[in-house]
């Protein structure tokens, strides 16, 4: 049997492994159309992992985003700087933005790209909060230099124009996909996907770390990059109306079970959902002080219930449940706030239909007790044997001892009194007859 010599054996192993990297080495992509949030964050950095465990050519972030948060934001610019694959950040489709969080994410990137009919910019701090108003002068521009030397350096290390990507932080500019490529805040505007490759072909980039690239990108395979069901559900849960919405519900059931003890189902959706909103709302920035007002709003529900102030209380605690959602979540862009229609669409009918639920629980306490032994009293009764005074009598489809306080024969009728025990007192029915009129 003919040997095969050494050499040709790790000639094929090197070939077969040159052949899998390059049959691997795709354009892996993600789109992000949300506010920028804990969730997206670890979307994209999910993303860069596995295009640098792939080994693949680049990742390819398309973007539309209105803004989110500064914490999210810096940890994704972070990512974005240390990745080992080049980072492609696209603005597309057109009517996209990259706004506030996102133009800082688009000036990471190795490559800057904007199709047309987008923009991006007004990336000024938002200053809100229950203290927002307080904050001195000076500590405004402490904020907003920091934001703008972070803005500063991202732009001049990718080689930007530094002055105008910082007049997006200092002035709230925001530019259109033209302007910011003739004042040099993007690379290329392109139509498509493949129209920014063939734009790309055979120019180079400087990379974070000063290394000149070249991608090749024209015509290669581009792989889609999914968010997991876990991303897709916290992504969702994560727009402060939902949890607004669900911790409502929640503490609506709750408040079902509490006056139906026993009831079990109420109490079961309660939890569940008041536990996933406090998770949701975990990964938000959310004032505690608004779940205070909340509560106060349950509270003035079940009193208007109990002191009956004519609708007074139940006005406030919509007004009350109104304010605690809309200053729930303190973010810096209105799509990551409870909108006004949503607290009043909430507020509105859950105080009704609480201080509805309450009501009726009241009353029933205040009814006569219609059950077991005591609800025979007042009930009409027919002598099964002669009452004299002892005897028997049909109520209630059962038959009872009775004793009566006069003679009874069988089958008049009589009313029940009193209950002892499982004796009944008893008294003859007296029916009115009408006097005829004399003519």
């Amino acid at each position: 049997m003919k040997r095969i010599p050494i050499s040709r054996i790790l000639l094929g192993l090197i070939a077969i492994l040159v052949l899998s990297s390059v049959s691997s080495a795709e354009i892996l992509k993600i789109v992000v159309d949300d506010t920028i949030q804990p969730i997206t964050q670890e979307y994209i950095s999910r993303a860069i992992d596995e295009a640098r465990r792939r080994n693949d050519q680049a990742v390819l972030i398309e973007i539309n985003t209105p803004g989110g948060l500064v914490d999210s934001t810096r940890k994704i610019i972070e990512k974005i700087t240390s990745s080992q694959v080049p980072v492609i950040v696209y603005v597309a489709p057109s009517g996209s933005r990259a706004g506030s969080a996102g133009i800082f994410i688009l000036e990471v990137a190795d490559v800057a790209a904007m199709a047309a009919g987008t923009n991006a910019g007004a990336a000024h701090p938002v200053l809100i909060g229950p203290f927002a108003p307080k904050i001195d002068d000076e500590m405004k521009r402490k904020i907003e230099n920091d934001t703008a030397a972070l803005m500063r350096s991202v732009a001049s290390k990718r080689g930007r124009n530094v002055e105008v990507a910082e007049s997006a932080v200092l002035e709230s500019k925001s530019f259109t996909e033209q302007e910011a490529l003739s004042q040099h805040l993007i690379d290329y505007v392109a139509s498509s996907e493949e129209d920014l490759f063939r734009q790309m072909e055979g120019k180079s980039f400087k990379r974070f770390n000063g290394q000149e690239v070249m991608l090749k990108l024209s015509g290669q395979p581009i792989a889609p990059f999914d968010m997991t069901l876990k991303e897709r559900i916290l992504g969702y849960l994560m727009d402060p109306n939902v949890s607004f919405i669900l911790l409502a519900i929640g503490a609506l059931a709750l408040y079902a079970e509490f006056n139906h003890p026993g009831a079990v189902i109420p109490g079961t959706v309660g939890v569940v959902f008041i536990l996933i909103a406090a998770f949701a709302l975990n990964l938000l920035p959310t004032r505690f002080a608004a779940l205070v007002l909340i509560l106060g709003a349950f509270a003035l529900f079940a009193a208007e219930a109990k002191f009956a102030s004519h609708g007074v209380l139940t006005v406030g605690g919509i007004a009350l449940l109104t304010l605690g959602g809309l200053l729930l979540v303190d973010s810096p862009i209105p799509e990551m706030r409870v909108h006004l229609l949503t607290a009043l669409a909430v507020s509105i009918p859950l105080g009704l239909i609480t201080a509805f639920l309450m009501s009726i629980a009241l009353k029933a306490r205040r009814n006569k007790l219609v059950s077991g032994a005591q609800g025979l009293i007042g009930e009409t009764g027919i002598a099964q044997t002669a009452l004299s005074p002892r005897g028997k009598i049909f109520v209630h489809g059962e038959l009872w001892d009775a004793v009566s306080s006069s003679d009874v024969s069988i089958g008049e009728s009589v009313v029940v009194r009193r209950v002892d025990g499982l004796l009944l007192q008893v008294e003859p029915l007296v029916v009115v007859r009408p006097v005829p009129a004399i003519p």
